[in-house]
């Protein structure tokens, strides 16, 4: 309840006098995130390694995994791993990519088909060759890039060149130190993944030019305001928007991440991390940023700009 009075009312946080601090540990989380992913890389999954992808659920009730795997560990495929799955009598099992292609794993998934029997449901199969695993991680690095590229062009037409770089630089804040987490935690990286990083950027960038809308406004409507007035203000007015909506969108991605299932939980859980590192970048990085770049009223740049002949 007193989280709902604080929003009913304009508060009066002084922002930026946070923001060495936050540029601090800004800077340590993207370094940090950078570190990690060069020393401990991503967990790619079936996506983008490539291999085979079974997904059963035992008839009989809770799967005994290590019956399975000793079962599977017979049949000469090479790595063979097996996790429970949601539910006690749902497993996934994970196959390294056959040589020989296509025919190989499609003879694989047979084997295992016929080694445990017919007291399984296969509920999905899928098989995926290295070749087309590491397309699809280009593909993915492509489609981030361009992304964030689409975006620079969209904030630089609508506002100042400041307004754009900065927003890029809170993007990047958020995708760079979401795949850190990823490679700390080593929380499965497919192609849903990927799709969380679009979904955070879109989000992000939303948040930021919400506030940086109420930036060009404040600025044309406080004239005897100073520049570090202005923000703080536009920060302020804009708080109690950018609290709700990102209160109300974690609460929808929390209970996707607890009764989804497993299939769905690393992306809720990529998009809940998006979402609060988002929040935080819109208010103690985007913003405080303009200081940085110098950003000036239009009377003030055309009194800067020199006279004509």
């Amino acid at each position: 309840m007193a989280l709902f009075r604080f929003l009913n009312r304009i508060p009066h946080v002084p922002f930026l006098r946070f923001r060495k601090p936050a540029f601090t540990f800004s800077a340590l989380l993207v370094a940090a995130s950078i570190v990690a992913t060069a020393v401990l890389g991503l967990n790619f999954g079936i996506d983008f390694r490539g291999g085979i992808l079974i997904e059963v659920r035992d008839q009989s009730g809770a799967a005994d995994i290590e019956q399975m795997r000793g079962e599977l560990g017979t049949l000469g495929l090479g790595e063979v791993s097996l996790q429970e799955f949601g539910e006690p009598s749902d497993v996934l099992i994970r196959i390294q990519s056959q040589e020989g292609g296509e025919d190989a794993n499609q003879q694989a998934i047979e084997r295992v088909r016929e080694t445990l029997g017919d007291g399984y449901d296969y509920r999905r199969t899928e098989a995926v060759g290295p070749t087309v695993g590491a397309e699809l991680i280009e593909a993915g690095t492509l489609a981030v890039l361009l992304a964030i590229a689409a975006i620079l062009v969209y904030i630089w037409a609508r506002f100042e060149w400041q307004f754009g770089v900065c927003a890029v630089i809170a993007l990047l804040h958020d995708v760079i130190s979401t795949i850190g987490l990823f490679a700390i935690i080593q929380h499965e990286f497919n192609l849903a993944t990927v799709a969380a990083l679009l979904t955070i950027a879109g989000y992000s960038i939303n948040d930021t030019v919400v506030v940086f809308d109420r930036v060009r406004e404040n600025l044309r409507k406080y004239k005897r305001e100073t520049m570090p007035q202005i923000l703080e203000r536009s920060l302020n007015e804009t708080l109690s928007r950018t609290l709700m909506t990102s209160l109300t969108t974690l609460l929808a991605l929390l209970a996707l991440y607890l009764f989804g299932g497993a299939i769905i939980r690393d992306f809720a859980f990529a998009l809940m991390w998006g979402i609060v590192i988002g929040t935080y970048s819109s208010i103690f990085v985007a913003v405080p940023a303009l200081l940085q770049l110098n950003l000036r009223r239009p009377a003030d740049r055309k009194e800067a700009a020199p006279a004509g002949p």
